[in-house]
């Protein structure tokens, strides 16, 4: 039986990016000032020529909110009204209150640190790639990164900076990755570029440059601006906010998503940390062993020191009892929120760059939660061999 599973991705440039990406480099900044800072700034709009920022903060420290805002913008590549923003000349407009002292009281209890929200988080890993991610959205996140990367160094000097990209693959029986059945990619451009050029170029500079050629056959297709036509784009073609990419920012819609968004929030809210956490117990229990494919669910309640449950699903994969491995996380793994704060080191400034292109499987960047510094300690535990990881 032919199976087939979808993923996308989205430009740095894409709206709602925009939106994640100035949402956390606030956070950033806020951190910079205060490591222990409480800050929400998770409710950024952008549209044409203005940006809303909107949030709770409380810190003891200062940040040019506005000069924040603007350097994104115009890092990103808005630096053209034409484009819909321009970072240098583009309305800031702020509405930040103090963090509710309601949830604040829940968030410190003396000297631990209770969960900012009630809510339920995931995380997950497999063994098909060696970013331990599905290869759907690895290969989404792939495209979508090589077409802002040839717009940047003006390999194809028309392209603007909105983007997405959708790769499908087909499955075979075993869950390997027989060929590439669809490519999706929407660029927005200058005027003067016609589509068969568009066409041409990206399938050479972008699809052919990233996608394995072992999959790509006679019968795949090719979706490249579709419309024919994607001059206008960014805020002025589609408003953005932030956390409307929440599939994107995780598993490619393989696994089940707990609904919280990430960018914006600090590590106390576990729609975040929770997440991050349970991808690193995740990835490091399928590295040793423990199963081919491996999803872990934790829920919280606002103010609890400690997870109110953990579960674990293996889809068959597992080499020792599903019971075993939920022992074995239970015991090597502590998902109390101050614990994972300080464990993954949550409270630098490091989350602008996560706000594009994933938070999970970022080989580019130095992320504590990616890292595989349990499997060796894993393996003794159930004297497991590691898994072999496909492409």
């Amino acid at each position: 039986m032919r199976r087939f599973f979808t993923s996308e991705s989205v430009t740095e440039g894409h709206p709602d990016k925009l939106a994640d990406q100035i949402s956390d480099a606030l956070l950033d900044a806020f951190l910079a000032e205060e490591p222990e800072c409480h800050v929400a700034t998770d409710k950024t709009l952008v549209t044409t020529g203005i940006v809303f920022v909107a949030g709770e903060v409380s810190t003891e420290g200062y940040v040019d909110i506005p000069g924040v805002v603007r350097r994104t913008i115009k890092r990103i590549g808005y630096i053209d009204a034409n484009y819909g923003i321009d970072g240098e000349t583009c309305g800031v407009i702020t509405s930040i209150d103090e963090q509710s002292p309601d949830i604040a009281q829940g968030v410190k209890k003396g000297k631990k640190v209770g969960a900012g929200d009630q809510g339920i988080m995931f995380g997950y890993a497999t063994n098909e790639t060696p970013e331990y991610m599905p290869p759907t959205i690895v290969y989404a996140h792939r495209l979508a990164k090589r077409l802002a990367d040839v717009r940047k160094t003006k390999t194809l000097d028309y392209l603007r900076p909105d983007g997405k990209t959708q790769v499908t693959l087909e499955f075979g029986e075993k869950g390997n990755v027989l060929r590439c059945e669809a490519v999706v990619v929407a660029a927005q451009h200058e005027a003067h570029a016609t589509n068969q050029q568009i066409h041409a170029d990206i399938r050479k500079e972008v699809v052919e440059k990233v996608m394995p050629p072992e999959w790509l056959d006679k019968n795949t297709k090719y979706f490249i601006n579709h419309t024919g036509r994607f001059v206008k784009g960014g805020p002025a073609a589609d408003s953005g906010l932030t956390g409307r990419k929440i599939i994107v920012d995780t598993y490619g819609g393989v696994v089940p998503h707990g609904g919280g968004a990430f960018s914006g929030k600090d590590p106390t809210k576990v729609d975040r940390s929770a997440a991050y956490y349970a991808r690193y117990a995740a990835k490091n229990l399928v590295a040793a062993g423990f199963a081919d494919k491996l999803l872990i669910q934790v829920g919280y309640s606002i103010g609890a020191t400690e997870p109110l449950s953990l579960h674990v699903t293996t889809y068959g994969t597992a080499r020792v009892p599903e019971e075993r491995i939920e022992q074995v996380l239970r015991s090597e793994f502590d998902f109390a929120p101050g614990s994972i704060i300080d464990e993954l080191e949550l409270r630098k400034p490091q989350f602008e760059p996560t706000a594009a292109y994933g938070h999970f499987g970022r080989n580019d960047l130095k992320l504590k939660w990616e890292a595989l510094d349990r499997v060796s300690s894993l393996q003794g535990k159930l004297g497991l061999k590691a898994t072999t990881r496909a492409r």
